[in-house]
């Protein structure tokens, strides 16, 4: 259906900005492949990743009511993005109510994960920060066919991991290797891999509620 409306496919290099902060962008773009990050960039150079967004994501369906972008969204790895115009996003908002909900939870789900991630970054120790989030992206890949058994290739390395989690580089390094040590996770590369997708889980007390899931979506990754 959002491939039938007036848009623009494009490819957009990893590293480049999709919609820089400050801005007042007139589309709201679709991951279609490749990953994608939201990013705010502080005073002494420093950066925060405050969402990752896998093919199928609104990456900045927000804009759509934004009067100025409050952050920029980035291509991860080389992403391939569809961008529709918020002309035809308020067409479906008034013709099509079903297309309406599913928009509608898109961003629901959005917010849950944006609450998690203050939860996880504020409250938890190290380790179950990352155990979370890492949990968090194997459920999400899961879901759009980009794991393989128990393991996946991770978009990020242990320096963009360190700005999604508010630790430093090494901080990340060192949790990594306590995390293997107890044999909840293997990562060689890119390629990640749960030994323990179990006690991965209890570690960081992983509730998937706040990702919408069906009870077969659920099941199927023994989160229930």
């Amino acid at each position: 259906m959002i491939r039938a409306l007036p848009s623009t496919e494009r490819v957009v290099a990893a590293g480049r900005d999709i919609v820089a902060q400050g801005t007042s962008p007139h589309v709201s773009t679709l991951v279609l492949d490749g990953f994608a990050i939201r990013y705010n960039l502080l005073a002494q150079g420093t950066r925060m990743i405050s969402a990752i967004h896998v093919p199928g994501d609104f990456c900045d369906l927000h804009s759509f009511l934004l009067r100025k972008m409050d952050h920029s969204v980035a291509a991860l790895t080389e992403c391939h993005i569809c961008q529709v115009p918020h002309e035809a996003l308020a067409q479906i908002v008034e013709r099509h109510p079903g297309l309406t909900r599913l928009l509608w939870t898109s961003t629901v789900v959005d917010a849950g994960i944006h609450r998690q991630w203050m939860v996880r970054m504020g409250r938890r120790a190290a380790l179950a920060n990352l155990a979370h989030f890492i949990c968090e992206l194997f459920v999400r890949l899961k879901l759009v066919g980009m794991t393989t058994g128990n393991g996946f290739m991770t978009p990020l390395n242990q320096a963009q991991m360190a700005d999604a989690t508010a630790m430093s580089a090494v901080h990340v390094n060192r949790t990594v290797q306590e995390l293997r040590r107890r044999g909840l996770l293997g990562w060689e590369g890119r390629h990640i891999t749960l030994p323990d997708w179990e006690g991965l889980v209890e570690l960081a007390e992983f509730d998937p509620t706040y990702l919408n899931l069906t009870e077969e979506q659920v099941r199927a990754m023994s989160l229930g």
